[in-house]
């Protein structure tokens, strides 16, 4: 099964502008470890993995009725921010709750990706 990962939100970190620079090279290393972990648990594979811009670099599209507009800035007006992301292929929930407690401490969604096959 393939899951979506979504680090939102800074949860425990922090701000990451707010962060010293050993602070920044801790939490680095801990995207380096889920990294390795993932790479050496049986039938764990990365497909996909990046950090994402903040949100004031986003640009939103709304389509009603229609009619679509496009703003900038990120979707929700909200305190929490999407940072990355990963889509992991897994053999079950468990396996993917059980590394992403090796990520930094952000608050983090885990959803499954449709078969659409």
């Amino acid at each position: 099964m393939k899951y979506f990962v979504l680090l939102a939100g800074d949860g425990d970190v922090g701000p990451w502008d707010q962060l010293s620079p050993e602070e920044q090279e801790a939490t680095f290393a801990k995207f380096g470890a889920f990294d390795e972990a993932c790479g050496k648990r049986a039938g764990v594979k990365t497909l996909a993995g990046e950090a994402l811009q903040d949100g004031s670099m986003a640009t939103t599209m709304r389509t009603r009725g229609g009619e679509s507009t496009v703003t900038d800035g990120p979707f929700a007006e909200a305190t929490e921010q999407i940072g990355g992301f990963y889509v992991i292929e897994a053999p079950d929930l468990d396996t993917m709750t059980d590394l992403c407690r090796i990520l930094p401490p952000y608050d983090i969604e885990i959803r499954p990706v449709v078969d659409m096959g």
